[in-house]
């Protein structure tokens, strides 16, 4: 399976290449993503639950100090 990653430049429309989807997960997971999102319960406009969500995905690698930063 590969993916098509958005170009640096809109304007440039050779800038699209194929990515394979390993290959993807491993920039992501190399620098990590965070993702959120917002959930509100209303009834008749009324807001009764607010939930605010936000997650962390990254590998340990990424996520613990080098041996020079100790």
């Amino acid at each position: 399976m590969t993916t098509t990653l958005a170009p640096s430049s809109a304007d440039d429309p050779s800038a699209y290449r194929p990515v394979a989807l390993v290959d993807l997960l491993d920039r992501v997971l190399a620098s990590g993503v965070v993702i959120s999102g917002d959930l509100t319960l209303a009834i008749a406009d009324v807001d009764l639950v607010r939930i605010s969500l936000r997650a962390l995905v990254a590998s340990v690698d990424a996520l613990t100090p080098t041996e020079d930063a100790r």
